[in-house]
């Protein structure tokens, strides 16, 4: 399969905001989209096994720790952090022992909300960042003195 696009680290790093980057992540597939299918054993031992574990670890250290590897917004990781394919890995990819499915290059660090929403094409998925609380902003949300 020819994949037309490629998404590299290295552009992802050049846009500032996360909704550039997000803009530029999502896949928009639909729920129940053919992906690994009943090879879905194929992908749960590469996800298993010693190689992906020890790049897996070494993209959320480059990352510091960000959700889409954005740093001082709000995106440090309140769950477990993944590690997204910036192009999806396909069954082949693991038969052909594909090496740009263990390169940092085309591998980003994600909340899993992000994760979901970067396959569904849906912002709705995504967590907010936190707010930071200042002193005199104890009143309720939306609400005015009167």
């Amino acid at each position: 399969m020819i994949r037309i696009r490629i998404r590299t680290y290295t552009e992802l790093s050049q846009l500032a905001t996360f909704d550039e980057r997000f803009d530029y992540l999502k896949l928009g597939t639909l729920i129940g989209e053919k992906s690994f299918g009943h090879e879905r054993w194929m992908n749960q031992r590469f996800y298993s096994g010693r190689e992906w574990k020890l790049v897996r670890d070494h993209v959320i250290a480059r990352d510091l720790g960000c959700d889409l590897g954005i740093q001082n917004q709000g995106r440090e990781f309140r769950t477990p952090p993944h590690v997204h394919h910036l192009n999806p890995m396909r069954p082949q990819d693991i038969i052909d022992n594909n090496v740009d499915i263990l390169d940092p290059e085309f591998l980003v660090s994600v909340a899993f909300n992000t994760h979901n929403a970067i396959h569904f094409g849906d912002r709705n998925k995504l967590t907010q960042p936190e707010v930071e609380r200042r002193p005199g902003d104890t009143l309720l949300w939306g609400r005015r003195p009167s």
